[in-house]
């Protein structure tokens, strides 16, 4: 049984939950709890020695991830490690590794030896790498000998697609855009050429020993999510949804932490019941959500599109936010657009975060209520999600003469016309009568 797992079931409370309650200013015990009922995660191997442990469950803040990785036209091992590094100063709580090609392993291990977060990735893409792209090559022995080797070297969560199921390809292909997971795609490929079913189902058991054994917490992998607004909340979508429930509890069974990954794109107004469905079927495993990106029309600006969607998704029950960066359909993010990105998602975090309630979740924007109140510029600028191009942008629209002198009024209103100044005016009035 998987040790965090088994010693959450036994009151025991570890090294990890105790970090992770810390951070959450939360009592330990209540983490230890929500793991051991299945609704929180804790993605903590042992062998990843940078790693500084987070909790992920609807009863705690919501958790973004960053995705970065190598191409087999662009990118080097030294760009991914500055992409990593960019998106975990940024905020990040989360990082996965979406590398394909040549050296996978030495990637890995680069980012690993620098990663102080949750580190993922997608074994499928490392077994199609290791058989130059040849999906008729693939077996169950590669793809349970690739998730040993990446277990092995420190890997915290892995998406597994188990959920695709033979039957349900047919489903998925007459859609207006298909499969548009490239794991969900590329088991789809095999099990057509093979005529046979899922590798990643059938050796399910197997894959569960190791991750038992390593601490791996399994990310079910949506390899049918929607892939654009037409597909959403479709018959395939929600044949694989039940089969993730199933895996749910056999990952449980096993003693394994298990979260749940959610769809691509979906209006808007489908996203509560989105929500809603994942915590029925999967008795309340973590949801871990890509966006959702709410219009299919906005390339460039997907990460404001998808930060839309995923505040609903995490008000209404998601836990995980995985970020969306400006180039999105359009080619491989680089260090501006990984920023850009996790910045959305921030926001996006945040706001639902203050919706739920979550307990001190707002106090911040109270402090900025005050600071604003003050015209304490400093102040704001430190409490902002992004400070420095707070105070640019204030100081960059103010008259040179006036940019290093602390002013009692933005260059909106101007002091005559300023509504905070006024209020105080009119506060000053009331005092004095």
């Amino acid at each position: 049984m998987n040790t965090q797992y088994q010693d959450a079931c036994n009151g025991i409370i570890t090294d990890a939950m105790r970090i992770a309650a810390g951070k959450e200013n939360v009592d330990p015990e209540f983490v230890r709890e929500k793991v051991a009922a299945g609704c929180a995660v804790i993605c903590s191997n042992p062998r990843h020695k940078a790693l500084d442990p987070v909790v992920v469950g609807n009863d705690f803040s919501t958790k973004i991830n960053a995705n970065i990785g190598r191409s087999p036209n662009s990118s080097s091992n030294k760009q991914e490690i500055e992409k990593m590094q960019h998106s975990i100063n940024a905020g990040a709580d989360f990082l996965m590794d979406l590398s394909v090609g040549l050296n996978l392993s030495e990637t890995r291990l680069a980012l690993l030896e620098h990663c102080s977060v949750p580190f993922g990735t997608v074994p499928i893409y490392e077994a199609l790498s290791r058989v130059d792209g040849d999906s008729d090559k693939l077996s169950k022995e590669l793809l349970v000998a690739v998730i040993l080797t990446q277990a092995e070297e420190g890997v915290d969560f892995m998406t597994l697609h188990a959920g695709v199921l033979k039957e349900f390809v047919p489903l998925a292909v007459k859609r207006k855009m298909g499969i548009c997971s490239r794991g969900g795609a590329i088991m789809a490929d095999w099990m057509m050429s093979k005529n046979a079913q899922n590798p990643l189902y059938t050796a399910w058991d197997e894959i569960l020993e190791i991750c038992a054994k390593y601490d791996v917490t399994v990310s079910l992998g949506d390899g049918l999510r929607p892939g654009c607004l037409a597909d959403a909340s479709d018959e395939a979508q929600f044949a694989e949804l039940d089969v993730l429930g199933e895996l749910v509890q056999r990952c449980r069974k096993a003693g394994v932490q298990v979260m749940v990954e959610g769809p691509g794109h979906v209006p808007f107004d489908q996203i509560k019941m989105n929500m809603e469905k994942e915590q029925e079927i999967c008795d309340g495993a973590p949801f871990y959500v890509l966006g959702p990106v709410v219009i299919d029309v906005a390339p460039g600006y997907d990460h404001i599109t998808a930060a839309i969607g995923a505040t609903a998704a995490a008000t209404y029950g998601a836990s995980l936010l995985c970020y969306v960066t400006p180039a999105e359909h359009l080619g491989l993010p680089d260090e501006k657009d990984v920023v850009e990105g996790v910045i959305a998602f921030k926001i996006a975090a945040h706001a639902a975060d203050v919706a739920k309630g979550i307990p001190g979740a707002r106090d911040i924007d109270d402090q900025m209520a005050e600071a604003r109140i003050a015209f304490d510029w400093k102040k704001q600028f430190e409490l902002a999600i992004t400070g420095d191009k707070a105070e640019e942008i204030y100081k960059s629209k103010l008259p040179e003469c006036e940019r290093e002198v602390e002013q009692h009024h933005c260059s909106m209103c101007g002091k005559d016309f300023c509504a905070v100044r006024k209020t105080l005016e009119v506060k000053d009035r009331l005092d004095n009568n």
